[in-house]
């Protein structure tokens, strides 16, 4: 198993290798994006290329991780050039949990709710036998890779929104190849992070929901499992334990295999396109705002899976709100032309 750190410092970007309690510097290689197309031309395996990389020169990774370093940790994947190459994009409704905080947002006006029914179809249909295809998920967009955070980056509540709360998840990281295949480089953990009292208003605000900022990281992992991942999310407030959870994910926590998930996500033509990268997440299994909390400027959202390296930490930020109208102009013709 290979743990990655992508880093911005007086360097400009690098990446690193965790090598408890020192990051090593990659040489060569400044990107995840980077390795993942250098494995791809070589036709070789990261685990053989990253040792061949790895280099001499190391930073303390507790000054890193603690943001008192020069150095920060940018999220675990990204496209270093064009981020709107880059596509973040979630499966919901794959956890019981998230179907039943889900199926509370919309009240009491129907005995089985949409939410419900997909999570059943998910159940009855979402792991197929090998080769076969199984229901379609529920799938949502999240943006593009600017509003991609890093590990102890701010994660903002626009001054449009209502709210802003956690959702602790595994992402995937893919890349796709000049002849439209794609390639999952490793898995990292996340924070979906969406307007969860705009979507209680009506679930058809889903999609607007989730444009929001998010994040990953801070490290991504190279050939870890993915069928059982037990952890734990934490919300602090003003240096205390506000409220924490066990959460679990992975395949046997889920009502569709990662397969089914990949299938119906890059069965898109437009999710093939040579050289773009994927950021994917897998759903959640707890957050705070199904337990009646909200978040307020300062505190600190953590998520920690076990196996994925140090806890994921970002505080919470808001915009103060305004409101304010944005105007589209018309784009007149020149005279005479």
């Amino acid at each position: 198993m290979i743990r990655l750190v992508q880093l911005l410092g007086p360097e400009g970007r690098r990446l690193a290798v965790v090598d408890e309690p020192r990051l090593r510097l990659l040489d060569g290689c400044d990107s995840v994006y980077d390795l993942a197309h250098a494995c791809i031309r070589r036709n070789c395996g990261a685990a053989a290329l990253v040792k061949e990389k790895t280099g001499e020169p190391h930073l303390d990774y507790d000054e890193v991780y603690s943001g008192r370093s020069s150095w920060n940790v940018l999220p675990a994947a990204d496209h270093p050039s064009e981020p709107a190459r880059c596509l973040v994009s979630g499966t919901g409704l794959t956890h019981m949990a998230s179907a039943k905080n889900r199926d509370a947002m919309h009240g009491e006006a129907q005995p089985l709710t949409d939410s419900i029914r997909m999570y059943r179809w998910g159940v009855e249909g979402g792991k197929p036998a090998a080769g076969e295809v199984g229901v379609s998920p529920e799938w949502f967009y999240k943006g593009n890779g600017s509003l991609l955070r890093g590990h102890n980056q701010p994660l903002t509540v626009p001054e449009f929104a209502e709210d802003g709360g956690e959702e602790p998840e595994i992402a995937g990281v893919y890349v796709i190849d000049a002849q439209g295949a794609p390639l999952r480089i490793g898995f990292t953990q996340a924070n979906e992070f969406s307007d969860h009292e705009f979507e209680r208003k009506n679930y058809l605000y889903l999609a607007s929901s989730k444009l929001r900022s998010c994040s990953i990281g801070p490290e991504l992992v190279i050939g870890g499992g993915f069928d059982s991942v037990p952890g734990n999310v934490t919300i602090e407030r003003d240096d205390r334990v506000l409220w924490s959870r066990a959460i679990h994910s992975g395949e046997s926590a889920m009502s569709h295999s990662l397969a089914n998930l990949e299938h119906h996500h890059f069965k898109f033509d437009l999710h093939r396109r040579p050289g773009d990268i994927h950021i994917h997440f897998f759903g959640a299994d707890a957050f705070s705002f199904g337990e009646g909390v909200r978040l307020e400027p300062g505190d600190v959202m953590q998520v920690h899976f076990e196996g994925f390296g140090r806890p994921l930490r970002n505080p919470l930020e808001r915009v103060p709100f305004r409101q304010r109208l944005v105007r589209v102009r018309t784009l007149e013709m020149e005279s005479g032309s």
